[in-house]
């Protein structure tokens, strides 16, 4: 099975509440798809055992001894990827800024030398299989301005499954990005079931309808957790509403805590740290979700 737990927007506390269902749920595969912004590490602290470079798209590189400084790259770039690299007051030559380049390749095909402008594979980040104190957990981190964090959320997801089906794990954890985008797409497509972890903020509900439309479109089952639900009681009424209205079932509701920070800060789930009310209500919460693959 394999449950997608996502957010419409960031700062709901989803990454959180992954760590503590990894805590009841064990043994289970963790799979980290927020690759943009990956934090679900800091919970777990995974074990790295493999690392695999993540290889995708093209970036153009000017190779200097073979470029004669015509300036037809740097005419024909719109992106404003290519600089004339001076010589005093002689342009000696040009360089890409691989931060603008969109690999386009324009400058390869305009460029009168051949073989003078290279079409290089990008090395866009890397993704890592590491252990967990909860079972394996499989995980990325994407470069500073790179793209393609679909296809890197999809390289993690078939990992998992690799993994899962090897050591014979029921469960695969999917901790998603936050939207309704690319990356979030590839983190839901083919699961078994959503959980979405909202919060009661106007924006916390509009992005909940969004991410409503999403599932349905997909035609995977959804349930709804509303965390930090005692911040504005009238919000809450308004977001079960939507609910009900919705036929989404709601598997519980969290308090805000000031826990749930200290236990980040000691590296644990809160489910570790404390036996507190908001742990119960976690408990419940997963309990409840278990539900929604029958």
């Amino acid at each position: 099975m394999i449950l997608t737990i996502i957010s419409g927007k960031g700062g709901t506390g989803k990454t959180s509440l992954v760590a503590s269902f990894a805590a009841l749920a064990q043994p289970v595969v963790l799979a980290d798809c927020d690759v943009d912004a990956a934090n679900l590490h800091l919970v777990v602290s995974p074990e790295v055992k493999r690392r695999e470079e993540f290889r995708e798209g093209k970036t153009a590189y000017i190779v200097p001894e073979l470029c004669t400084a015509c300036g037809e790259c740097m005419d024909h770039c719109r992106y404003d990827a290519i600089v004339p690299v001076r010589e005093g007051e002689r342009i000696k030559t040009y360089q890409v800024d691989p931060l603008n380049c969109e690999g386009c390749s324009v400058c390869a095909e305009v460029c009168p030398v051949d073989d003078a402008i290279e079409m290089r594979e990008n090395q866009c980040g890397e993704w890592f299989v590491s252990e967990t104190r909860f079972g394996p957990m499989v995980h990325a981190r994407l470069g500073i301005a790179e793209e393609n964090s679909g296809k890197l959320v999809t390289e993690v997801r078939r990992e998992a499954e690799n993994i899962a089906r090897a050591q014979g794990i029921d469960l695969i954890m999917v901790d998603g990005p936050p939207g309704v985008g690319c990356p979030v797409i590839a983190s839901v497509t083919g699961a078994d079931a959503i959980l979405a972890v909202t919060e009661p903020t106007l924006s916390g509900l509009s992005d909940l309808k969004r991410v409503a439309e999403l599932a349905a479109h997909f035609q995977i089952r959804m349930a709804v957790c509303i965390n930090k639900y005692d911040l504005n009681h009238e919000i809450t009424a308004s977001i079960s509403d939507y609910c009900l209205e919705k036929g989404i079932k709601i598997v519980g509701k969290i308090r805000f805590d000031t826990k749930i920070t200290e236990a980040m800060v000691n590296g644990k789930t809160l489910i570790e740290y404390q036996d507190g009310a908001m742990a119960e209500e976690i408990r419940t919460v997963w309990k409840e979700t278990r539900t929604i693959f029958h």
